[in-house]
């Protein structure tokens, strides 16, 4: 092994030996939950888009359920 092949060896080894400590700070927390709202708002607008090329918007409550009879 070359000494440039031990150093680069050697770093690797004391990288993978380092214990990261997980810090969250304000930015970070605000990155969280912008993604989350993204994600949210993709995903409503999604269903809502599938829904108008179905040509059958949901509604929550659209009747009544029917009733099972005959049992």
């Amino acid at each position: 092994m070359s000494i440039l092949e031990i150093a680069l060896a050697s770093q690797i080894w004391a990288r993978r030996r380092e214990k990261h400590q997980l810090v969250l700070d304000d930015a970070d927390a605000l990155k969280v939950l912008l993604r989350i709202a993204f994600v949210v708002v993709a995903f409503t607008l999604l269903i809502s888009g599938l829904n108008l090329a179905a040509a059958r918007p949901q509604m929550l409550a659209e009747g009544s359920a029917p009733v099972v009879t005959g049992r």
